[in-house]
């Protein structure tokens, strides 16, 4: 089935990969458009969309995923402690200064250890209030999908510029 020029699994798989840890946008805005061959404002727009749900989850029950964790010994709680220690330690001194600037653009950047999943943990870490944290985290990952949106097209205009014969 598809919906417009797109078909579903495509959709489905656009969004699973934004909605990974690892991947974000840097993964699916490229994939939706290289190997599906989507438009940039669909990608863009299914990127985003996949990018902020998992944002929703974390943002308002990390401290609980933490609380039930600690009731037995797991691998889980060690790998988050871990993560938020590295975050809280890296990052104190900006969050300090710039407070909820520094969510945005730690979520904006579109680098490894950046994005809405690193942005959920720092606001879990710095108890930024979900009501203030979902909104600045989805403001980050718009500025990164035009970003990481822009490199892509950038990328493909010059691949047919140079790639001419």
């Amino acid at each position: 089935m598809q919906v417009f020029s797109i078909e579903v699994s495509d959709i489905f798989r656009t969004i699973l990969a934004a909605a990974t840890p690892v991947g974000e946008l840097r993964l699916a805005i490229p994939l939706a458009v290289y190997v599906y061959k989507m438009q940039w404002y669909e990608a863009f727009i299914l990127g985003v969309c996949g990018n902020m749900i998992p944002v929703f989850f974390l943002v308002g029950t990390l401290d609980r995923i933490e609380r039930v964790l600690e009731r037995f010994p797991n691998p889980f709680l060690s790998i988050l402690r871990w993560r938020a220690d590295k975050l809280r330690a890296a990052q104190t001194p900006k969050f300090e200064r710039y407070q909820f600037v520094a969510l945005v653009a730690l979520v904006a950047i579109p680098l490894p250890g950046t994005g809405a999943w690193t942005g959920a943990l720092a606001a879990w870490v710095f108890q930024i209030q979900p009501r203030r944290a979902i909104p600045l985290i989805a403001l980050g990952v718009l500025i990164a999908g035009v970003i990481v949106t822009s490199i892509t097209i950038l990328g493909s205009g010059l691949a047919s510029f140079f790639l001419k014969v």
